[in-house]
């Protein structure tokens, strides 16, 4: 549980922190300590570095970024989001698993089927329903952490086994899935008649190996970085179940103590981020599956009518959602109203390319 509370600055000595650029530290008159729990090959690196070079090249040195990558400030979500409500840490990452704790209606980014593609989810995820988020967020840590931005952080979700090709619901009864220990996830698994399975994620190769699951809901990348068709995962279905979401959160203190022309280029250097971290894992997907096929894998698309079954079996997942989680409802609401404003917006342009 997060306190959120006020804490005095820590000066913390870290080895090995990253710096990059011309602007060094010292000679800013702002210094924002930025940490993301990855490396330097993942999406919200590359995002990182767009960010740094942005901010510091528009500010004319009045702003430096340190990157901090690994584990190097926090190890893991809660200790990190605690980190930005004390100040310790100015700039975090989180996927919706590793914010739920403290905000669990970002859970609402796990909930299937409701983002149809790459550019619906992009509109979507900006606007209105981050400004939502926000504000819920900003509410519940005592006015600390402020969600800054919402981009990606290994494409889309997708149900991956070790047994057969997956066309439909039907096709997952009895499978064993990994899920990681939170409700919403294992209801997703439940509704499609699979059986949930909590798994650390160090522990995932060999439980693939060993029988212990025999299934997952992950992107290709992370499929192929972590060598699981080594393990027995032979077969991909991509249905696109859930676009992996990244929240950017910094210290809300820190960005209202800026002037308003810094808190401007730190805005748009977060817009430039998300743009940066949308194309990345498109890019790097298109390697990850051709070694995927190459190494034996099955990969199957679901026809639309498939694509229904699917969404039409997890319905009640989205009635679970908002009777149990807190702010549900207003945040459902709000995804399903930013999805259908994108979805009109991006179809209407689409028909007058058409004629």
């Amino acid at each position: 549980m997060l306190k959120f509370s006020k804490m005095a600055a820590v000066a913390l000595a870290v080895a090995g922190s990253m710096a990059f650029g011309a602007i060094s530290a010292d000679a800013a008159k702002i210094n924002l300590r930025a940490s993301a729990n990855s490396n330097d090959q993942d999406e919200d690196y590359d995002g990182l570095v767009v960010f740094k070079d942005f901010v510091e090249s528009r500010s004319n040195g009045d702003i430096s970024v340190e990157l901090f990558i690994g584990t190097q400030l926090c190890s893991k979500g809660a200790e990190c989001l605690q980190g930005v409500a004390d100040g310790t840490i100015d700039i975090f990452i989180t996927t919706s698993g590793g914010a739920a704790g403290a905000f669990p209606y970002i859970q609402v980014l796990d909930l299937p089927y409701l983002l149809r593609d790459d550019r619906i989810a992009e509109m979507a995820l900006s606007g209105d329903f981050a400004r939502t988020i926000r504000k819920l967020a900003l509410a519940d840590s005592g006015d600390k952490i402020r969600l800054m931005s919402i981009g990606n952080t290994g494409g889309w979700r997708n149900f991956a086994n070790t047994k057969r090709v997956i066309k439909s619901p039907g096709d997952m009864k009895g499978l064993k899935i990994r899920t990681v220990v939170a409700d919403l996830p294992q209801e997703l698994v439940r509704a499609m008649g699979a059986s949930p399975t909590p798994i650390p994620w160090p522990e995932l190769f060999t439980s693939f190996q060993t029988g212990v699951v025999e299934g997952s809901k992950n992107g290709i990348t992370d499929i192929m970085g972590m060598k699981f068709p080594d393990a027995g995962l032979k077969y991909v279905t991509l249905d696109g179940h859930a676009y992996m979401g990244a929240l950017w959160w910094m210290n809300n203190d820190r960005f209202l103590g800026m002037s308003e022309a810094n808190r401007r280029v730190i805005v748009d250097g977060f817009a430039e981020l998300q743009q940066a971290t949308f194309a990345s894992p498109k890019r790097k997907s298109i390697k990850a599956y051709a070694d995927f096929v190459k190494g034996g894998g099955t990969l199957y698309v679901p026809t639309p009518a498939q694509k229904a079954e699917f969404k039409k079996a997890a319905a009640p997942v989205y009635d679970w959602f908002k009777k149990n989680i807190r702010s549900g409802p207003v945040v459902f609401d709000a995804l399903v109203a930013a999805a259908a404003k994108a979805e009109k917006a991006i179809d209407s342009d689409a028909a007058m390319e058409l004629k």
